[in-house]
Order: structure tokens, then sequence, then C-alpha cells
């Protein structure tokens, strides 16, 4: 089931360049700084920004929008069995935050996370 929107990421180029160009922007530092990965807590979302690779484009189509969902290999399996293929495997990315993602039948991604912190 889905819990709700969480988190935006932008594929960047430059992560350092985009990190410090977003801590200037929202005019905080992130409180998620790793080298695949910079989160920054914008109200009750997450602005994520994370190194382009071959399956993100940069600009307009390398924006990912998580769900939040309470059980990701469910949720996995429930969209499998709908036809959507694999985008990006489940990952642990810290924390016990676990993200995945497929594409629907019209060429979107979807993401979802599963983040055991309370309220995240």
């Amino acid at each position: 089931m889905f819990l709700g929107l969480r988190t935006v990421v932008y594929e960047v180029d430059d992560l350092e360049k985009a990190r410090e160009w977003y801590a200037g922007v929202l005019n905080a530092e992130p409180h998620f700084d790793e080298p695949y990965y910079v989160g920054f807590t914008v109200g009750p979302f997450e602005l994520g920004l994370r190194p382009a690779d071959e399956n993100a484009p940069l600009g307009a189509g390398g924006t990912m929008v998580y769900w939040r969902v309470e059980d990701i290999e469910s949720m996995m399996k429930r969209f499998e069995a709908l036809g959507a293929p694999v985008h990006s495997e489940i990952q642990d990315v810290g924390d016990g935050i676990l993200v995945a993602s497929v594409v629907d039948p019209f060429g979107n991604p979807v993401g979802m996370i599963q983040d055991p912190r309370p309220g995240r």
C-alpha cells in the first residue's frame, strides 16, 4: 500500500556542485551527504541529488518521484504481477532505508522508498 509521496530525486552530473547550489537555494545543509546521494529535508519531504548514470538522464527526464511504502518487497511483487518491468532493484541505501523502482505501462519510472524511521 502506498503511504504518500516522500522524495523527489534529481539526477545531476556534478554532485558536489549541485549539493552546494541546493544548500544555497534551501539555506540548509543536507541531512544525508554521501558520494552516491545527498538528501535535503524540505518540509515533510526530501529533495535528493544523485549522480546521473546511463539509466537516468539529466534534466526533465532525470527526475524520480518516490512513493513511501510499507513493504517494498510486496509492492515490487505486485508491480511485477501487473507487468511493470523493474527499473532498479531493491537497494539498501543506509539506515535501513530501501529503494527500488519500476516502469509503468506509459514509460514513467515509479520509485518506492521503505523508510523504517518514524515519520519519514
